[in-house]
């Protein structure tokens, strides 16, 4: 009767990377636009109703219309403020949305 071979367990491969337990990390969402957006939304909770902040374009560090955009809609539903936009020519407006 042949002897029963032990087959070796594979030695655990040391690991490359550190643990860290995840409440410790903020999950929010910290672009690069960060800054700009954090101010936009400031004002915009301060804006008396019917008015709009007048955003020239030229002053937001070269962010394209569409990624300016989308930062501030996004940034306004995670506080959940319902925003509207328009843009024109050189300015982009932003104002909260009123009841439908």
């Amino acid at each position: 009767m042949p002897k029963e071979q032990k087959t070796k367990k594979p030695a655990a491969t040391p690991l490359r990377y550190n643990r860290v337990d995840i409440n410790s990390l903020h999950q929010g969402r910290r672009g690069k636009h960060h800054d700009l957006v954090h101010g936009i939304l400031h004002e915009l909770k301060l804006l008396p109703s019917g008015s709009a902040l007048e955003i020239p374009l030229a002053s937001v560090g070269g962010i394209g219309l569409a990624n300016l955009r989308s930062a501030v809609h996004r940034a306004a539903s995670s506080e959940s403020l319902t925003i509207e936009t328009v843009a024109k020519e050189e300015n982009f407006y932003v104002w909260k949305a009123g009841p439908k």
